[in-house]
């Protein structure tokens, strides 16, 4: 897919005040480290993520996913008449109906004459309803649109511990397809695609490649449909080593499509934001696909992968140090979006990025700095 008339004019991003580190989990696995004599420290050494965050106890998703929608409006200026879809992409959500893109429609005052709707896909839901929006955008049917999303990782995190410390069937063997719930973290993220005529920033999306191999999409499988904040109590089977290999062999046939679609070479690439899973991951990822692992931008460390908000969230952050001495992004450079999420399913778009509009809450983030090289 290539796109003509569709610009990314802002992407913002929103993480929790709480902050959980990996050393606290591991004391709270006390009993079934002690158990299966497993060592201290395994989880971070295994993963590179020394925390985590997380919303407050109870908060919807939609709750955060309207106040990071209305951040967005403020910061870019958009005038609201002219967003003409909306749509939340993040796998937590309000309840199965309404959809949770109607509540923060209502929230943010969107027009009426905005379509309005929820995306699951799972870590590429924000990626998937990006590539809707400049679609539309593309086809000249809206002029700008908007898509959000927040992952609330409390739930998941707390069940799997209580799940681990007290089912006598976990051995040294099966505890390993619990760990990547362990890495799950907390954010929320919203990005403005707008046409030409809308963009301030003439920040171009150049266009893209999907790939599928859903052979693979009994890797990663969480239990039957849950909705809400307090009533979930959500488990998730993860074979993360063979979803690690599979999920970098489809990206990598992605990627042999993508460079041509874009008309890129692999040297015209001056930076990326990844899906954030694992220190092992982004290793091979960036092997298989031949670039430089210092052109990546990475926030696992401290915030563990969020999920569909994992990718956008780096972005964000990466995005606002372009004006700081040791920033990271630059007027002019070429960025690739690499998403890969279970399923298997692979997006990968293009950004010819020329202007950030400054974000001052994340600028002076404390993150921004541990972020950096």
């Amino acid at each position: 897919m290539k796109y003509q008339r569709v610009f990314l004019e802002s992407i913002v991003a929103v993480v929790p005040e709480e902050v959980v580190t990996t050393d606290a989990l591991e004391r709270r696995l006390e009993p079934l480290y002690s158990r299966l004599k497993l060592p201290e420290g395994r989880l971070e050494l295994m993963t590179g993520i020394k925390e985590r965050r997380l919303w407050p106890q109870g908060e919807l998703p939609g709750t955060q996913s309207i106040k990071t929608v209305r951040h967005l409006l403020e910061l870019t200026g958009i005038d609201r008449s002219k967003i003409g879809c909306f749509v939340h992409a993040s796998v937590c959500r309000d309840f199965l109906e309404p959809a949770t893109a109607c509540r923060v429609h209502d929230a943010n005052s969107l027009p009426a004459n905005c379509a309005v709707y929820d995306v699951s896909n799972a870590c590429l839901g924000i990626l998937s309803g990006m590539v809707q929006i400049a679609n539309m955008i593309e086809l000249g049917q809206i002029e700008a649109g908007i898509v959000a999303g927040t992952e609330s990782s409390r739930a998941l995190l707390e069940t799997t511990i209580a799940h681990l410390n007290t089912n006598p069937g976990i051995n040294r063997k099966n505890v390993k397809t619990m760990f990547a719930s362990l890495t799950i973290g907390s954010g929320s993220a919203a990005v403005l695609l707008t046409n030409e005529k809308l963009s301030t920033t003439k920040n171009r999306l150049l266009g893209g490649v999907v790939r599928a191999n859903t052979t693979q999409c009994r890797l990663c499988q969480s239990e039957t449909d849950q909705a809400g904040s307090d009533s979930m109590q959500p488990l998730m089977q993860t074979d993360s080593e063979t979803l690690m290999h599979e999920g970098v062999a489809t990206a990598k046939l992605a990627f042999d499509d993508f460079l041509p679609e874009i008309g890129w070479q692999r040297s015209d690439i001056n930076k990326t934001f990844c899906h954030q899973v694992g220190k092992m991951h982004q290793q091979l990822l960036f092997e298989r696909l031949g670039l430089d692992e210092t052109v990546n931008f990475a926030t696992l460390p401290y915030l563990g992968n969020t999920g569909s908000v994992a990718l956008p969230t780096a972005a964000a952050f990466g995005l606002q140090t372009a004006g700081l001495q040791t920033g990271f992004a630059k007027p002019n450079d070429r960025i690739a979006l690499l998403g890969i999420g279970s399923g298997i399913n692979v997006i990968m778009l293009g950004l010819d990025w020329q202007k950030t509009i400054v974000d001052p809450t994340l600028c002076r983030h404390e993150l921004t700095q541990k972020f950096l090289p």
